[in-house]
């Protein structure tokens, strides 16, 4: 058969044998990149055996034998492709980018193999035409719909030279996404502000202070060192008293892939939104965002734009008063400009500590690391029963990492969750969940998920342990919450597993977790002062409540200006043609509180939208906050640690992945569909 492997190159290529590791786990310790080329090609060829065998057989096109035979086939290619691009986010280097870039257009390549295979297509489409027939239950309905519309969607019915522009562009669509990724981390990685002079420290916190000189060291430097990567970038910002440097360090951040130099992403945006325009026009849609939100909860433009278009409304005048605020408090201390941008963070922290006598850097010693972990899976186990335990003899791919079992109320063992919480070169900027492989059965075997959670919080230093601010440990449970939907997943098939969702319904399980931040009870459970033990104080605790919702107005704008900005660039209906800077401007503007800086461009350095899968999709964050307030309420109304509740959140939305439509799992959570109430109170901004 085709799809076999050769034994001499099972020998030779750990990626291509059957892991002899705890869990089938990725054998890290074995992996060298020159195994990854060659992985790639024969993963794609057994993958491509399996497609022959459904397509070559006489017996009438069936779910069994087409719908699930498709969807099993190409697992191995999942399986390297999975722990391939998962280190490529987490721990590349040169080569692992250069690798990124021979393999990505073969897969695209086999995808489009898929996608055009004509008597495949037919067979699909046979069935589908049966599917009334058929006696399906609802998750083989499910995919059955998603395996027509991956098909009917993107071309399979089109003529043959609309067919090979639409692989070119999919072609070129890997290489430039990569391509900006790389530029991303290539210049956040190359900057950095080196401190000589202890005076330009002033106003940073001690952990600040600290970890810039650990930063410094890790470069063989005397002094301190500021960098891009958020631990640093964020403290600094807020807390230093020298304005000149903030500057300097906000420019460098906003400016990131738009210096003019070899790792500028200006014409890449251009070429990305360019060629998801001429594909979505060759699929008969007049934008990308109309393509992209045919399939989600939203299902159009109008929706999405009238959904920002509200928030703005409810928000934008309470975010100007805000700003006002902050200006007329810099001007009482004797500060007579204008705010900036790069002023916003560090007076409104001022504001912050004189309003609530609250500095959010004093919340770290609460918040070690190791106790947040713990207090976090004490939350699940409270909620769901599961228990951890940690297992040093699974591969790794970096010591930082660990890995846990995950077990069941009853005993049984569900998945597997590998944490890798702190910045290095290799790895992206911000916070992820992903996966080493999906939940999904088998020959009546229920294959377990392999889950990860990355993050880029504070590093221990010399002197400290790993202290997270409180917005770090909110962070760390919005992951959590996307790894449970993951660990959870109880389907049949992988198409439809965990986060295996509508882009605007995946944020729900990890957006309603964070709500449990500022829940007294929970914080009670584990939030110990890392040097005395002393239980998180209750005056410190009613500080975070009370600035919960401090200038939400503002974050909310902010997210507005990311939604409106990606909307603007997935609605085109003919070519962009303007600078980048400019068309950016003119969409964040309905939305814009600061003046606009020449030379600055956030689109350039926007990697959800043009190197990750949220184009036309960031609104998502907003639509999952509506239902992660309604949500919550359910928690707030039985009690925040409700076991019947919580059952019925995992039963409802946990565990069913894609298996059925979103909103038809969230009303038989929540009895009926949600409004924007439950968020407007939660943030302050719904009118009296």
């Amino acid at each position: 058969m085709s799809g076999q492997i050769d034994s001499a190159e099972k020998e030779s290529n750990p990626l291509l044998k059957i892991f002899a590791t705890p869990f089938e786990t990725p054998p890290f310790h074995e992996i060298r990149h020159e195994h990854y080329v060659p992985a790639f090609k024969k993963a794609i060829q057994m993958a491509l055996g399996e497609i022959d065998e459904i397509t070559s057989q006489k017996s009438r096109p069936g779910f069994k034998n087409t719908i699930e035979a498709l969807s099993h086939a190409g697992e191995r290619l999942a399986r390297v492709s999975e722990i391939f691009f998962n280190l490529n986010h987490a721990e590349t280097d040169e080569k692992m980018q250069q690798i990124a870039r021979e393999v990505s257009p073969l897969v695209t390549d086999y995808y489009n193999d898929i996608l055009f295979n004509k008597k495949l297509f037919e067979r699909v489409k046979q069935v589908y035409h049966d599917r009334d027939s058929l006696q399906l239950n609802a998750e083989q309905r499910m995919l059955l719909d998603k395996t027509w519309k991956s098909f009917a969607r993107n071309g399979a019915a089109l003529p043959e030279e609309k067919k090979k522009r639409i692989r070119e562009i999919s072609r070129e669509l890997s290489q430039l996404s990569l391509k900006f990724s790389d530029n991303i981390l290539a210049e956040t990685n190359n900057w950095f502000l080196h401190i000589t002079d202890e005076a330009d420290l002033a106003g940073l916190p001690q952990s600040a202070v600290d970890a810039a000189a650990h930063a410094a060291k890790d470069k063989n430097l005397k002094g301190w060192v500021i960098t891009l990567d958020a631990p640093s970038f964020m403290p600094f910002m807020r807390y230093s008293d020298k304005r000149e440097l903030r500057e300097k360090v906000y420019m460098a951040y906003t400016t990131r892939c738009y210096k003019g130099n070899e790792f500028d992403n200006t014409e890449i945006l251009l070429k990305i939104a360019n060629l998801r325009l001429e594909r979505a026009n060759l699929l008969g849609y007049p934008s990308h965002a109309d393509f992209v939100l045919e399939e989600t909860m939203a299902k159009s433009a109008n929706t999405v734009n009238s959904f920002l278009k509200e928030l703005a409304n409810a928000s934008l005048p309470v975010a100007r008063k805000e700003l006002s605020e902050v200006q007329e408090f810099a001007a009482n201390k004797g500060f007579d400009n204008k705010i900036e941008a790069w002023d916003w963070s560090y007076f409104a922290e001022k504001i912050r500590q004189e309003k609530f006598d609250f500095d959010e850097e004093l919340t770290r010693p609460w918040f070690r690391l190791e106790k947040v972990t713990e207090g976090i899976f004490e939350l699940t186990n409270r909620l769901w029963g599961l228990t951890y335990k940690i297992n040093k003899d699974i591969p790794v791919y970096h010591p930082d990492v660990s890995v846990y079992e995950v077990y069941d109320e009853d005993g049984k063992f569900i998945s597997l969750l590998y944490l890798d919480f702190f910045p290095r070169p290799g790895k992206s900027a911000g916070a992820w969940m992903t996966g080493f492989r999906e939940q999904y059965r088998k020959n009546g075997e229920d294959i377990r998920p392999q889950i990860s959670i990355v993050c880029n919080f504070s590093k221990p230093t010399d002197t400290r342990p790993s202290l997270l601010t409180f917005n770090e440990f909110t962070t760390f449970l919005h992951e959590f919450g996307h790894a449970l939907h993951g660990i959870m997943s109880d389907v049949t098939y992988s198409d439809l597993s965990g986060t295996s969702v509508y882009r605007d319904f995946v944020e729900l399980p990890s957006q309603i977790m964070e709500n449990w931040a500022v829940e007294r009870d929970f914080l009670n459970l584990f939030a110990l002062h890392y040097e005395t033990g002393e239980p998180i104080t209750a005056e410190m605790v009613e500080k975070i409540i009370a600035t919960r919702n401090f200038h939400a107005a503002y974050a909310t704008v902010r997210q507005l200006s990311f939604g409106l900005t990606d909307m603007a660039w997935h609605s085109i209906t003919k070519p962009a043609d303007t600078k980048p800077e400019e068309f950016e401007r003119t969409a964040m503007q309905p939305v814009r509180l600061f003046r606009w800086i020449e030379g600055t461009m956030m689109s350039a350095a926007f990697s959800h939208i043009f190197a990750g899968g949220y184009a036309a999709g960031y609104y998502g964050y907003k639509w999952a906050e509506v239902l992660d307030a309604d949500a919550f309420q359910a928690f707030k109304e039985n009690g925040i640690f409700d076991k019947n509740t919580a059952q019925k959140f995992r039963q409802y939305i946990l565990s069913k992945g894609g298996s059925e439509h979103p909103m038809d799992l969230y009303k038989k959570f929540r009895g009926q569909e949600p409004t924007i109430d439950a968020m407007l109170e939660r943030d302050g901004l719904k009118k009296k």
